[in-house]
C-alpha cells in the first residue's frame, strides 16, 4: 500500500469571535500532492480556516499540525509534523519557508513588479542579484506575462488580472511545496478567471526546476532541498467559483454552520445525501457574480 505523506492536519479546530462561533470541531487531513478547494457561503469561515491553517490566526481549541520539510522524513517519506499552536515564531517561520500564499487582494507592496518578486529571495536566501533577476523573469514567464513590459511597472499600473498573475509569480519564485490561494478569481471577469484556472492547474503540476541544488538561506544553517518529482506540490484554495471546481475537479471541503458538512471528490459534491451542498451549488454563481461586481 502506498502511503502518501501528510502535509497539514487540523484536529478538533475551533475559533470564535466574541459570541460568534466560526469554526467548530474541524477535523481534516491534507496530503502531499492534493488539490483541495474550501467552499461555503459568505461568512462560513473559509478564510478564517485558511488563516488558521497557515498560522496567521491562533485557534481557540484544537491544533494544526504541519509537515516540517527542514527535518528528515521517516521511512515512509513522512516529514515530522509540527504543532503550529506550540512552536515558536522562529520555528513557524522555518516551516513557512516551504509555503506561499496568494491573498485575495494580492498583497503586493508599493514599488515595482521586480521589487515585489525579488524581496523574499533577497531577504531570505543567499542568491546573488543575477540569479534573483533570473528567477523573477522565469516566474513572470510562467504566468504568461510579458517580462519586458511588466518587470519594471509600478504596482499601481497593473490591471486586476495582471496584479493577480504577479502575486502568483511572486509565490512560485520560491518554488514552494504548498500553495495557498484565497479567492484567486474574485474581481476578475470570466475570461481572465478562466485563464487563472489554467494557471493554478499548471502551477500545481509544474515539475521542479531543472537546475540548482536548493536555496541557501541566510543565517539559518541549512540548505533547503530542491523540490524533487517525489515531493509533489500541494494546493489549497478558498473559492466561490463553480467553474474553477468544474475545471480542476479537486477534493472539496464545504463549511456549513461552522462545521465540515462535506469532504470528498468534486464528482460527488452536491449529491442528495448533502442538502447544504446542493443548495450551495445552485447559489454559487450568484455569490461569484456579486464578488466580480
Amino acid at each position: 500500500m502506498v502511503i502518501v505523506p501528510i502535509e497539514i492536519r487540523a484536529e478538533q479546530l475551533g475559533k470564535s469571535f466574541g459570541d460568534h462561533v466560526v469554526l467548530s470541531e474541524i477535523d481534516l487531513t491534507i496530503h502531499s500532492g492534493e488539490i483541495v478547494c474550501i467552499v461555503g457561503a459568505s461568512g462560513s469561515g473559509k478564510t478564517v480556516l485558511l488563516d488558521t491553517l497557515v498560522g496567521l490566526i491562533a485557534p481557540d481549541s484544537g491544533r494544526v499540525l504541519a509537515a516540517d520539510h527542514n527535518a528528515d522524513s521517516d521511512a515512509d517519506g513522512q516529514p515530522p509534523l509540527r504543532d503550529l499552536t506550540t512552536i515558536t515564531e522562529r520555528e513557524l517561520d522555518l516551516v513557512r519557508l516551504h509555503w506561499a500564499v496568494v491573498f485575495q487582494r494580492n498583497a503586493l507592496f508599493s514599488g515595482t513588479v521586480r521589487e515585489n518578486l525579488a524581496l523574499w529571495l533577497r531577504e531570505h536566501t543567499k542568491l546573488d542579484q543575477a540569479e534573483i533577476d533570473r528567477r523573477a523573469r522565469a516566474s513572470l514567464e510562467a504566468v504568461a506575462l510579458d517580462v519586458a513590459d511588466v518587470l519594471d511597472k509600478d504596482r499601481d499600473e497593473l490591471s486586476g488580472g495582471m496584479a493577480k498573475r504577479v502575486a502568483i509569480a511572486r509565490a512560485i519564485a520560491c518554488d514552494p511545496l504548498v500553495m495557498f490561494y484565497d479567492e484567486p478569481t474574485t474581481g476578475l471577469d470570466p475570461m481572465v478567471g478562466s485563464a487563472m484556472h489554467d494557471l493554478i492547474w499548471r502551477t500545481h503540476v509544474a515539475p521542479p526546476p531543472a537546475q540548482g541544488e536548493g536555496f541557501a538561506f541566510r543565517d539559518l544553517g541549512f540548505v533547503r532541498p530542491r523540490r524533487t518529482p517525489s515531493a509533489k506540490r500541494t494546493t489549497i484554495i478558498v473559492t466561490h467559483d463553480r467553474d474553477l471546481l468544474r475545471r480542476l475537479r479537486p477534493r472539496v471541503i464545504m463549511l456549513h454552520e461552522s462545521r465540515v458538512c462535506y469532504d470528498g471528490p468534486y464528482a460527488r459534491f452536491g449529491e442528495p445525501d448533502c442538502p447544504p451542498a446542493q443548495a450551495y451549488l445552485q447559489f454559487m454563481p450568484v455569490l461569484h457574480e456579486r464578488e466580480i461586481q
